[in-house]
């Protein structure tokens, strides 16, 4: 099962479901851990994201009620401390999640580590048809996974990794059919002072990774593809500036 996830990391998002398909062949006993991503907490009726860093055993736990389902007893939970620390947190990036994504699912856990530092672990998913211009369908899923060092002298170590996987379809007659997709991954570090708080200081990074990582996206993906289209299709002003004077 650990190396079909690490397959999957390393597929384009564009042929998972091809990848997806040939993994439930091989491994169907697996086939609710590979076929699960999202699910509901009855007691709030809010989505979560499920993965590795809400698991235990075959369960999984909600960021929103901090229950397991299916129901397990003893299922590792987050001191008092991360809990209060997880809640407002899924709160905010509930917030930042629309405003930046108009929609999608977002969750955050967080748990200890050792020497008095934690890892939080904030995700973002979204699917769906494209409301604005020619994307037929489309989907991001971003993975920001931040560890906390210890508070020394009033201020605390960050190392942010984050990766982002994109999908999108067209299927117009002006567009034509076509299909892009990838990932990045980039890691930034940083010493913050927490006279505001751990979440203002993990917001700020999430916030100042994701506009790096769009801006990379564009120019890695869209940029050259849009620069292999113009030169194998030129557009038609730039085919009349070459037509010679008749």
């Amino acid at each position: 099962m650990e190396a079909a996830m690490d397959l999957m990391r390393r597929m384009p998002p564009g042929s998972t479901e091809t990848a997806l398909n040939a993994l439930l062949s091989l491994l169907p006993d697996h086939s609710l851990d590979l076929l699960s991503q999202v699910c509901m907490d009855k007691e709030n009726n809010k989505e979560y994201i499920l993965c590795e860093y809400n698991r235990d055993a075959d369960s999984y736990r909600s960021p929103w009620s901090n229950i397991y389902e299916p129901p397990l007893e003893d299922g590792t939970v987050p001191s008092e401390e991360m809990r209060n620390l997880e809640v407002e947190a899924n709160e905010v990036f509930s917030v930042y999640r629309d405003q930046y994504y108009e929609g999608g699912i977002s969750s955050v856990y967080i748990w200890e580590d050792e020497d008095e530092s934690f890892i939080a672990c904030f995700l973002i998913k979204k699917d769906g048809q494209g409301k604005r211009g020619y994307m037929q369908i489309g989907s991001w899923d971003a993975i920001h996974v931040i560890q906390v060092g210890p508070e020394e002298e009033g201020a605390a170590h960050y190392c942010l990794n984050s990766t982002v996987m994109l999908s999108l379809t067209t299927d117009n007659k002006q567009s034509g059919t076509f299909n892009l997709s990838g990932s990045i991954r980039r890691q930034m570090s940083m010493t913050l002072a927490v006279a505001d708080g751990h979440l203002v200081n993990m917001g700020k990074m999430i916030e100042e990774m994701e506009g790096k990582l769009r801006n990379s996206l564009d120019q890695v993906y869209f940029g050259k593809t849009r620069e292999m289209v113009c030169t194998l299709r030129p557009p038609p002003e730039v085919l009349n500036m070459r037509l010679p004077d008749s």
